[in-house]
């Protein structure tokens, strides 16, 4: 397959995602980065519920921190970094919030049924890297451990039957001060490091 065949099936997956509505306790619209042919792809949990009005992942408050870390450790824009990674997430509509305040955790059925919309991604995309945002993300791809043995390394795995390099991340949310204090700090510094160096990253930043 061509990389315009590629891309054209990358823009149909995604006009489809936008229409799914397959899980009745999710809240649509799906959100969805930008239909660009990556060899990395960033993973995050669920949107918030300002991402559905703003149609973009990652468009509040924690957004404004996961692009500062790239901003300050690759000299990455937003915009551009928008432009040149592929941006998914473990569930793409919004799960509603808690009775009790937060955001709902979505369950086992509805990770597993927008599952089929990365496996898809990945398949097209067949990403050499993969940036999984917080602790939901990180459990699709690799065994249920503490952070700090997991943010600041990186991992070889087959993921949706791709070979590919795992580099996890915390989450930027302002809830948690994982990411602000030791050895939080330094353990994100190091995978931020490892993410620029890269082969698959230098080749997204190279990407028109």
């Amino acid at each position: 397959m061509t990389d315009a065949s590629r891309l054209q099936a990358l823009h149909q997956l995604r006009a489809a995602l936008l229409q799914c509505r397959a899980c009745p306790a999710m809240q649509p619209p799906p959100v969805s980065g930008l239909a660009v042919l990556s060899p990395v792809v960033l993973v995050g949990q669920a949107p918030g519920a300002k991402e559905p009005v703003v149609g973009k992942p990652f468009a509040w408050t924690a957004g404004k921190t996961l692009f500062r870390w790239f901003q300050d450790a690759a000299g990455i824009s937003e915009g551009d970094f928008r432009s040149k990674i592929y941006m998914a997430a473990v569930c793409r509509c919004f799960p509603g919030k808690l009775p009790q305040g937060g955001d709902r955790v979505p369950d086992g059925g509805e990770i597993a049924r927008c599952g089929t919309w990365m496996e898809k991604e990945f398949s097209l995309l067949q990403p050499r890297l993969v940036l999984p945002v917080g602790k939901l993300a990180i459990a699709r791809f690799l065994p249920p451990a503490p952070l700090i043995e997991q943010v600041g390394q990186i991992f070889s795995t087959t993921a949706f039957g791709v070979s590919c390099d795992i580099i996890p991340l915390p989450h930027p949310s302002g809830a948690s001060p994982w990411h602000r204090m030791e050895p939080g700090l330094t353990l994100l510094r190091r995978a931020l490091d490892l993410t620029r160096t890269h082969p698959a990253f230098q080749q997204a930043m190279r990407l028109p």
